[in-house]
């Protein structure tokens, strides 16, 4: 049997140079690292500590081969062991990513957190008093002292892992967690540092020559003198002309953008939300389109975008060797991965001038090449398969023209005289299939069709498209409403089935059941009514903050559930054959050898074509892509 490894590192930190200020990778590749001490638990037997002068020669004399080793931060002291001492184990664990997993919606997943949540005892505050001093500077009393606070995390650590194993913390999420934490801990893909550069040089070009463009845009009919002021200000002037709410949202229309409004607290009436505060403006911040991400920043005072602290922080590792992936086990509520540690793969740009570009950096190492393979649609198919739209679902399987389909029923036309091309009417129907599904209501389609499609409707011709889609696939509104129904279950306790597969069920105190065994969750569950409009609605607490939730949010939330889970599961069987090295959104990348590079891509295709057992009638497809980069794939 493999023996369970719990451990815990303590190293130097100091005000500046801290895992709060700075990323893992930089950190543990600093030459400031300096390890203090470590401890370390196997099985059930006394949890022992090593100091600095033992630590290497005990990791490198124990035994790793047969070890599934578990941290409450993995990421981090995984790229230690490994980095700096060569230990590799059988699996990496950590209490981090399981607390995330099972309590998806907690503000906080620190030990100390996780410890008070399950009521195990109490994290310690020993590490406060050892800021700022290296090995030399602790006297022998301060370091017994030391050595007790990381004998007792460790400990702590040992017992949250039982206890969520306990939980029914399911085992193949371990091996997702296993192989997330390796695409970090074990980095193989190189950055381009000459390519890196040239594109930071390009996108500071960019910016000056937009906030010129933007300037003579909002100048163009001002009076001459004050033009004459904004020019002599230089970029100052610019970002002046952007503080104007009415300007900036001109500008931001120019642009095809529909500015962001919210209803004033402090007159009741709708006006433009361009404040930092603001979500759905800071969302903007990594618009598609470069010209909208550099006037969102503008307009936020920050003196760099987000492509160029990106950029300049790739070409930051790239000094520093191997390019280590840093995804989030279970990032969000539905279990799909995130960034952090300042990267964030998930919104590297597809589209725009950027697109690509930082993508082409990252490289396969000699003699390898990177195979990137995306499901198909994965979504749309999820949502009808357990809709049981049956006739979409078969739509699908045929490998039928599903946009073109929709677009024939929205204008009432043969399949084959539906146009295509740029905004066309297949344009329309891919938007209506893409972006319908989730009881989004006419108003907004409308603004999907301009932004997605290129086409302009009415108002009035918005909600005839609508109608048409839900008059079309008429099971998917069915969905919604056994959706709502299965809020008040969750409530009343009548288990409710919400999917016709029998997947998707209600149960009181946990929340929906999905095929992993975890659960999407709804803390706190109530209906309200809004004060304003006098509407009853259901609402949840997530990191503490009120979200509002109803049956077309509910059946997002489950339709990516269950596709993060299809294609985790195609994750795992790629990697008994091959390296997978990053998922991004519903596309997994690994690498191969150059010799057998088409017969990988064969493998990866038929690994993301895979079915499971629970879901033998879901309609899958997919693409890959392979080259010498991220990008080329």
């Amino acid at each position: 049997m493999p023996k369970l490894v719990v451990l815990d590192l303590e190293c130097f930190y100091s005000t500046e140079y801290s895992l709060t200020k700075i990323p893992t990778e930089e950190y543990v590749r600093s030459p400031q690292f300096e390890m203090i001490g470590i401890a370390i638990k196997v099985d059930d037997g006394e949890t022992v500590w090593y100091p600095k002068p033992q630590v290497e020669k005990v990791l490198k004399e124990f035994d790793w081969s047969d070890a599934m080793v578990v941290a409450q931060n993995t990421a981090f002291d995984g790229a230690v062991l490994d980095w700096l001492y060569g230990v590799k184990p059988l699996a990496w664990f950590d209490t981090l990513g399981m607390s995330r997993a099972l309590f998806p919606h907690e503000k906080a997943h620190g030990l100390a957190k996780q410890a008070e949540r399950m009521g195990i005892g109490a994290k310690g505050d020993e590490v406060l008093h050892a800021k700022g001093k290296h090995y030399a500077d602790f006297s022998a009393e301060e370091l017994a002292r030391y050595a007790e606070y990381c004998i007792n995390d460790t400990e702590l650590t040992y017992t949250l892992f039982n206890k969520y194993m306990a939980l029914g913390f399911p085992k193949q999420e371990l091996k997702l967690m296993d192989m997330t934490l390796r695409m970090f801990i074990e980095p193989v893909l190189e950055l381009d540092k000459t390519l890196l550069v040239d594109h930071l040089e390009a996108v500071k070009d960019a910016k000056e020559a937009l906030m010129e463009s933007v300037r003579d845009f909002m100048l163009k009919d001002a009076d001459p003198e004050y033009v004459h002021a904004i020019f002599s200000e230089g970029m100052d002037g610019i970002k002046k002309l952007l503080m104007s709410n009415d300007k900036f949202a001109k500008v931001l229309e120019n642009y095809g953008v529909v500015p962001p409004t919210k209803v004033s607290l402090r007159t009741g009436k709708l006006a433009f939300a361009f404040a930092k505060t603001d979500e759905e403006f800071k969302s903007l911040e990594e618009h598609p389109d470069a010209r909208v991400q550099m006037l969102v920043a503008a307009r936020l005072g920050n003196k760099t975008t987000i492509e160029e602290t990106r950029t300049e922080r790739f070409i930051g590792m790239s000094n520093r060797g191997k390019f280590p992936v840093p995804l989030r086990y279970y990032g969000a509520h539905s279990g799909r991965w995130s960034g952090q540690d300042s990267v964030n793969l998930q919104n590297l740009p597809s589209r725009g001038t950027n697109a690509g570009k930082i993508k082409k950096a990252i490289k396969a190492p000699k003699g390898y090449v990177v195979i990137d393979c995306d499901s198909a649609q994965i979504e749309a198919r999820t949502l009808a398969w357990l809709a049981g739209q049956q006739e979409l679902v078969q739509a699908f399987e045929n490998k039928q023209d599903v946009y073109r389909l929709m677009a024939s029923q929205i204008y009432q036309i043969p399949p084959e005289e539906v146009t295509t091309g740029p905004a066309s009417q297949r344009q329309v129907g891919k938007t209506v299939v893409l972006g319908a599904g989730y009881g989004v209501g006419h108003k907004k389609l409308q603004i999907f069709l301009k932004q997605q499609a290129g086409v302009e409707v009415t108002e009035a011709e918005a909600k005839r498209i609508i109608d048409a889609y839900r008059n079309t696939y008429y099971k998917i509104p069915e969905l919604w409403r056994r959706a709502d129904e299965a809020l008040i279950a969750l409530r009343t306790g009548n288990g409710l089935q919400v999917d016709e597969q029998g997947l998707i069920k209600a149960v009181p105190g946990k929340g929906l059941t999905l095929p992993s065994g975890l659960f999407i969750q709804y803390p706190d569950l109530a209906k309200v009514t809004d004060e304003k409009t006098g509407k009853d609605q259901w609402r949840y607490y997530s990191k503490g903050m009120p979200v509002y939730i109803y049956g077309g949010k509910v059946v997002e939330n489950v339709c990516q559930a269950v596709a993060r889970q299809v294609v985790g599961e195609q994750m795992l069987r790629i990697g008994k054959k091959y390296k997978v090295v990053l998922t991004v959104h519903d596309a997994v990348a690994c690498i191969a050898p150059v010799e057998e590079q088409e017969e990988a891509q064969r493998y990866v295709e038929e690994c993301m074509s895979w079915r499971p057992k629970w879901a033998q009638t879901l309609p899958l497809a997919c693409e890959s892509g392979v080259g010498a980069s991220y990008g080329d794939c």
